[in-house]
């Protein structure tokens, strides 16, 4: 099965006394590795100088290797339904919906393609799982 990095390891290999070598991967040995459009989005926003040639490395290689996953029209509106069912359970002020959007459109998006998440995030993915057939995998970096 392939994998995808949520924002939350790449963020951490870019923090001071992360661990730089998760920005290289490219292939695992258990599985490829795919880069998401609103990951590479997030990336982009948060980044400092000092960090957009790695980013922009990063979208050269997953493009060139045409491994970039961009959601379509039925995740972004799954992604609305998921986010309103979990509102209606939990309540629109719990679930940060703006917050949550963009870690359910990495989400449906893999879901779709048959694409594990790897994530330090596991509260939001958690949540999302149980509205979305996702495939993912809390890890400890």
């Amino acid at each position: 099965m392939s994998i995808l990095f949520d924002s939350s390891v790449y963020i951490t290999a870019l923090r001071p006394g992360g661990d730089p070598s998760l920005l290289s991967h490219r292939w695992t040995a258990e599985a490829p590795l795919w880069l998401s459009s609103v990951v590479l989005e997030e990336l982009y926003a948060g980044s400092r100088p000092d960090n957009r040639r790695e980013l922009e490395r990063l979208e050269r290689d997953f493009g060139k290797a045409r491994r970039l996953l961009v959601p379509n029209f039925g995740d972004w509106t799954t992604t609305g339904r998921i986010l309103a069912g979990i509102a209606e359970k939990h309540g629109y002020e719990k679930i940060g919906q703006a917050r949550l959007t963009n870690d359910a459109l990495i989400a449906t998006s893999a879901a779709r393609s048959g694409i594990r998440v790897l994530t330090i995030n596991a509260r939001d993915y958690a949540l999302l799982a149980r509205f979305c057939p996702l495939q993912w995998e809390a890890r400890s970096l």
